[in-house]
């Protein structure tokens, strides 16, 4: 099954780069958001993000019109019904991510794969929200979406192997390499950086270190091209939260705790680059 139009369900920073790769990659989409006028000024994002790669010269006038083209803004879910996939992509919420679910599920053909873009929450209690699991599947894309090469294709414990073929392939197609994992709190990546990012935070707590310091220590000692504060302000202090609160709720483990100063800055609206402040302060 080759995949020619997907529908991508939330227009935010994620639903954004999301919708961009595909339609890169010469596939109609669908963007759709319940907030009026978010999905047509995510495709105006778009369109300045291409600017900005027509002044670097890699790529042309016509071929901006010629992607943007495949992009349509949607507020109503009956264009999902002609898709071949539809991809949630809304806040790492377990309880907006149901509801949506249910919603979707019952919007769209029962033949139509649905997939979670989620960074943590079970892809088989997501897919119990639905009837159908089988056709039920992860597809965890990496912020900023254009440039991130990683997709992980998570299996439910119902997800079928064509499933989990065709989701392959859609990865392949628009330039990214699927690593499959099975169904696992965090999954990969985040089950191995977000505690990363949490120590960080214990470390900047318990005054050891500046948040400069602790990036830098971490670029210059561990070769990684962010430091974990950095990183963390970059995907969102209220999502490294919400993962850790999963991992610590789904495996029981006290090494998963989240760090009181992680929850203070998520209380005081400190969220990182997309408010303005997190472990830094961004104009």
């Amino acid at each position: 099954m080759s995949i020619q139009k997907v529908g991508v369900a939330g227009a935010g920073i994620m639903g954004t780069g999301i919708a961009q790769v595909l339609a890169q990659a010469g596939i109609d989409v669908v963007l759709r958001d319940v907030i009026p006028g978010k999905s047509a000024k995510s495709k105006e994002i778009i369109g300045k993000t291409l600017l900005k790669l027509i002044d670097k010269g890699k790529i042309t006038g016509d071929q901006r019109e010629a992607l943007l083209s495949k992009i349509h803004p949607s507020e109503d879910l009956a264009e999902f019904k002609n898709a071949d996939l539809v991809v949630e992509a809304i806040t790492e919420n377990e309880a907006g991510k149901k509801a949506l679910l249910g919603e979707l599920d019952s919007a769209i053909p029962p033949d139509i794969i649905l997939a979670s873009n989620t960074s943590s929450i079970s892809i088989t209690r997501l897919a119990s929200y639905t009837k159908r699991p089988e056709k039920f599947v992860g597809v965890h894309f990496f912020n900023p979406v254009p440039l991130m090469g990683l997709v992980e294709v998570i299996r439910g414990l119902a997800t079928s192997e064509e499933t989990i073929q065709v989701v392959t392939d859609l990865a392949k197609k628009v330039g990214k390499t699927p690593v499959v994992c099975a169904d696992s709190p965090g999954f990969l990546v985040n089950r191995c950086l977000i505690p990363i990012i949490n120590e960080a935070c214990f470390i900047l707590m318990e005054g050891v270190a500046t948040p400069e310091a602790i990036d830098a220590a971490m670029k210059l000692g561990a070769n990684h091209p962010m430091g974990p504060l950095e990183l963390a302000d970059l995907v969102g202090l209220d999502t490294t939260l919400a993962v850790l609160e999963v991992l610590h709720r789904d495996f029981g483990d006290p090494k998963y705790r989240p760090c009181p100063l992680l929850r203070k800055y998520v209380d005081a609206g400190w969220l990182g680059r997309k408010s303005g402040r997190g472990f830094y302060k961004y104009a």
